[in-house]
């Protein structure tokens, strides 16, 4: 385990395990079912985190305590999907009819995820880095962000909205902050939907980033997202 590993890994001051570069990921994700489990009987929510070494260089500010991680968490509001609806709407603007209807498409299939691979190597499939799977002492899911205040860069809700779309994916969908690299996050939706339609989902996910469909679909199309995500129990989002 690299020593700098450790030092963040305490920092959290909670239970982690630690995942060594090129362990199976497979491994990961089996404990982290497990924890998931395991936490809500014994009151906490578990997190997985690539230390590669841009992240590093984020978490060695987060650890160090220069940002209020109360804060962030009181701060979170019930207005999850108005800021996606907002974020939708600003990106609309820049289309024109025509152009917004080749935007969404009428693709009818799209990847189905159901495990997660923003921890591993395009080379050899294995865990790209050191990774800690923690016991975060948080009562509800989204205030895992106030011990991960991802965002706030490029075009990455920043920490504030972010826990609002996570709280408001959680009671719509049963969604989860699972994965955090520094510039990859991923939930796990095992109530998949939840009956929601999928286009209006997939709408969802191009508002918290477009990358989802810019660089994450064959065709660029919000329905080809949204016809994976009918199957999907694994939500994918990086921001370039």
């Amino acid at each position: 385990m690299e020593e700098t590993t450790k030092k963040i890994a305490e920092g959290f001051q909670c239970k982690y395990t630690v995942f060594e570069k090129g362990t199976d990921p497979a491994l990961v994700e089996q404990a982290y079912r497990k924890a998931l489990e395991a936490g809500k009987e014994n009151g906490f929510w578990p997190a997985i985190l690539l230390l590669d070494e841009y992240a590093v260089e984020w978490l060695e500010e987060v650890v160090n305590g220069e940002y209020d991680r109360d804060a962030i968490i009181a701060g979170c509001g019930e207005n999850g999907k108005s800021i996606l609806q907002e974020r939708f709407e600003e990106y609309m603007e820049d289309y024109e009819e025509d152009e917004l209807d080749e935007l969404i498409g009428e693709e009818t299939e799209g990847e189905v995820l159901d495990h997660f691979i923003g921890y591993c190597s395009f080379d050899d499939g294995r865990l790209e880095a050191d990774a800690l799977l923690l016991e975060l002492p948080v009562k509800n899911p989204w205030e895992i962000i106030g011990y991960l205040p991802m965002g706030g860069w490029n075009d990455c809700p920043a920490p504030e909205d972010m826990i609002s779309v996570c709280r408001y994916w959680y009671e719509k969908y049963g969604a989860v902050p699972a994965v955090f690299t520094h510039d990859v996050m991923e939930f796990y939706a095992p109530l998949g939907l939840n009956g929601t339609d999928s286009l209006e989902a997939a709408k969802e996910h191009y508002a918290f980033c477009t990358d989802r469909v810019d660089q994450g679909t064959s065709t660029y199309t919000i329905s080809e997202l949204a016809a994976g995500l009918e199957d999907s129990t694994v939500w994918y989002f990086w921001w370039d």
